[in-house]
Order: structure tokens, then C-alpha cells, then sequence
């Protein structure tokens, strides 16, 4: 049996995620979507396309959850079925627009674990499993795609739990993905996408891969 590519994308159920979780339907492809609803709409595409699909029904909010969750998930199998392994987070939160003291103390909670420590949570299980993999002799690439925003960089008025969120996500990246292209500069990659107005994000381009100016995430 040829193997399948794995792609686990959170925040599939609606916009950008749904968006792009049609765009990676495929039948070499196994998508697992993360989300807190599953998507009917997509679930009846993949049937039609023969296209491997699951939809886990998951509050992100719940990082360890969500983490534990994905890593039993991937040791669970062998890894041999799999010809590479992606994870995009995707899945993020913009609490009530107002200043900071407005802004309801769960909201904002619940805003940083979805927008940040999810993202950080599973990217850890992701890592830590597939990890285990390359040192079973598992040769396939593994990346990790952050979306990310302008915001991360260039703050807005009213905005700061989002603001906070997507700039400490594209930090919070920078030290693993150094070490990590040290140590296996061919298969442990890692990049931020970040919004931009009237399209999907642009990639940034991968860690060791040279890029001109502050658009190099590493």
C-alpha cells in the first residue's frame, strides 16, 4: 500500500480553516481536523472525493486535552503508512473588541489557550511523537505551518488578547525551530503564515531555508 500523507489542521470547521481543509481533501491524503463542531458540509466532500477524513469534536481551550489527545492518537499506529506528517494550527480566537479592561476575564483566557498555548501544547505532542518515529527509522518530512496574523507584529488598538496571542505564537516558534533545523536541517521544519487582506496567508518560508529581511521566521 502506497503511503498516505498526514495533515492535522486545527480550526477546520468554519472560514479560513474550512477553506483550506477542502483544498487538502485528497485520497493520498489521511486530513485529521480539529475543531469544536465537525463540518457536515466537509465530512459529504471527502465521501464524494474517497478522500481519508476525521473530524474530532474538540475544545482547544482544553490544551492538555487536545494535546494528549493528538499524541496517543500518533503513537497508535506505526509510523511506516505515513509518507510525510504536518500539523497546521490554524484555530484561533478574537474575544470583544474594547480595551483590555473590558474585556471579560474567560474571554481572555479562553482567547490565549486557543490562540496560544494550544498551539505550543500540540506542537510539543507533535514533535515528541514524531520524534520517536525518526528514531524508529522513519524517514518521511515532518512541519509544522503556524497561522499567524499582521497583528503578531503590528499591534491594534482594542485588539490585545489576539494581538498577544499571534505575537507570542510566531516567538514561541522561533527557539524550537532553530534547534530543531540543527539537529535535522532535512526533516524537522517549521514556518509562520501571516494574514494578509483579500487572500489565504502567505507561507513564510521554512526554517533553514534563507529569506531576505524580517520575513525569515528562524
Amino acid at each position: 500500500m502506497t503511503p498516505q500523507h498526514l495533515t492535522i489542521l486545527t480550526g477546520a470547521s468554519r472560514g479560513m480553516g474550512l477553506a483550506m481543509a477542502h483544498q487538502l481533501l485528497g485520497t493520498d491524503r489521511h486530513l485529521l481536523c480539529i475543531s469544536r463542531q465537525a463540518n457536515d458540509e466537509l465530512t459529504a466532500e471527502a465521501k464524494r472525493l474517497g478522500a481519508p477524513l476525521t473530524q474530532w469534536s474538540q475544545d482547544l481551550a482544553d490544551t492538555t486535552g487536545a494535546a494528549h489527545r493528538l499524541q496517543t492518537f500518533l503513537d497508535s499506529p506505526p509510523a511506516s503508512p505515513w509518507a510525510s506528517a504536518t500539523l497546521i494550527n490554524n484555530a484561533g480566537v478574537i474575544p470583544r473588541i474594547g480595551p483590555l479592561d473590558h474585556c471579560p476575564p474567560d474571554d481572555l483566557a479562553n482567547a490565549l489557550r486557543v490562540g496560544l498555548e494550544a498551539p505550543m501544547q500540540l506542537t510539543a505532542a507533535f514533535l515528541r511523537a514524531t520524534t520517536a518515529w525518526v528514531d524508529a527509522g522513519w524517514r518521511g518530512p515532518r512541519k509544522v505551518l503556524n497561522i499567524s496574523s499582521g497583528l503578531g507584529r503590528s499591534a491594534m488598538a482594542a485588539q490585545a488578547p489576539y494581538c498577544a496571542a499571534k505575537a507570542g505564537m510566531d516567538h514561541s516558534w522561533r527557539a524550537p525551530c532553530v534547534a530543531g533545523t540543527r539537529r535535522d536541517r532535512h526533516r524537522h521544519a517549521g514556518a509562520t503564515a501571516r494574514g494578509r487582506p483579500g487572500g489565504l496567508p502567505r507561507p513564510q518560508p521554512l526554517c533553514g531555508t534563507p529569506a531576505p529581511g524580517p520575513a525569515h521566521s528562524a
